[in-house]
């Protein structure tokens, strides 16, 4: 049987070219330093263990597909504390397996088939997390990739939009605090986006899983924007995750907010082709989601560690340290390439990070990740140190 062509265009994904590339070249160091995934290693909250195992007996049973009412409650009482507006958690809130499933089935439950009677887009900030193109693919639309460069601050430039392409775009997907860069979408960038939305009719899709890892004020989010502005909540769909914020990536947990119309597209499509999570840890979910201390611990450890990075990286050209998010986004010195640069610092260093080009498509502006590596600040803080005294000492000497 032929294989589908839909997906014939994907590149290999970021990691698995990474061992290609560093397949035969040897580390430069007795104890290697891993940068390259966002792999959470702080220390989970304590009392999850403990609810799981006094709600084990749920264990027995089918989840509700929805998110049971503890866990949805919980989150909406989040959102409340957090943005200001408590959503409906019975008609706004819809529980995932982490938010990749989320931000992959979004477009198949919102993006229609033809948007006036042309193949839909949907736009993507590029660099971005991969699984957006993928959903763009699978539900045949065409994905466009908007360069989010320095000199846009690192996201898509919405003055530089074509009204055409506007008019025929399904969804939006927009990474805020982004991946890779840290960079954070104000209050007005959210809005004048949810007003193209409304004027060119498509869905704001905002992936807001590192919003709890900051270094200054707290980053907005789009139901903010959708409260402050007065649009309506369906034109966004949020998506959270408790992997960043509570260290509990193993937990796979998270949830979409949105208006109610959308809400119910996207409960049927769950309803059909969706796993509920474990009803004991849903429970443990909930308790993570009614708990600041452990989210604000979690916050002070990487402060410190962006606080020796700024030491560390001082002078180093281009260097920026994020507002927000656990990755440098640091670009690469003159006559290296970020896949030169990555080789060279494993070779030399035995320091591993990922070339910017990895996460990034060709546009004909060029690939924005080529003269960056990323460079994730997960590990312990001596750790994160002397891996980072190393790239400095390798790569910018």
């Amino acid at each position: 049987m032929k294989a589908p062509e839909r997906f014939s265009a994907l590149p290999d994904y970021a990691f698995p070219r990474l061992r290609t590339l560093l397949a035969d070249v040897p580390p430069g160091a007795s104890d290697p330093i891993e940068m390259t995934i966002g792999d959470p290693r702080h220390d989970p909250p304590a009392f999850v263990g403990e609810v799981v195992a006094a709600e084990a007996a749920g264990f027995r049973g089918y989840p509700p597909n929805e998110g049971a009412p503890e866990l949805r409650g919980a989150i909406a009482d989040w959102v409340g504390r957090r943005y200001g507006t408590r959503p409906d958690p019975e008609t706004q809130i819809l529980t995932l397996n982490g938010t990749r499933e989320g931000l992959y089935n979004v477009a198949m439950a919102l993006a229609p088939e033809r948007k006036d009677g042309q193949r839909p887009a949907i736009l993507v900030p590029n660099p971005f997390y991969q699984v957006y193109a993928v959903a763009a693919l699978s539900v045949e639309a065409e994905p466009v990739y908007l360069n989010a460069t320095k000199a846009t601050g690192h996201l898509p430039d919405l003055d530089a939009l074509d009204l055409a392409l506007l008019d025929r775009t399904a969804l939006f997907y927009l990474c805020s605090p982004a991946n890779p860069q840290g960079a954070v979408a104000s209050l007005d960038y959210w809005e004048r986006l949810l007003t193209l939305a409304e004027r060119h009719d498509f869905v704001v899709v905002a992936d807001e899983c590192y919003c709890e890892v900051y270094r200054g004020p707290p980053p907005p989010g789009v139901w903010e924007a959708v409260q402050r502005g007065g649009h309506d909540p369906n034109r966004a769909v949020a998506f959270h995750s408790l992997s960043k914020r509570s260290n509990l990536a193993g937990l796979r947990s998270g949830f979409a907010l949105t208006g109610a119309q959308n809400m119910v597209r996207m409960r049927q499509l769950r309803a059909y082709a969706g796993a509920p999570q474990p009803l004991p840890l849903q429970m443990a979910a909930a308790a993570a989601w009614a708990d600041e201390a452990h989210v604000e611990a979690n916050r002070a450890l990487y402060a410190a560690k962006f606080e020796a990075a700024a030491d560390i990286l001082a002078g180093v050209p281009g260097a920026e340290i994020p507002e927000a998010g656990f990755f440098l986004w640091l670009p690469t010195p003159e006559g290296l390439d970020g896949e030169a640069a990555t080789t060279t610092l494993w070779r030399e260093a035995g320091v591993k990070v990922l070339p910017g080009a990895y996460l990034a498509r060709d546009t004909e502006a060029g690939n924005p990740g080529d003269r960056y590596i990323r460079a994730a600040l997960v590990a312990p803080l001596d750790d994160t140190i002397r891996g980072l005294s190393r790239l400095r000492d390798t790569l910018y000497r």
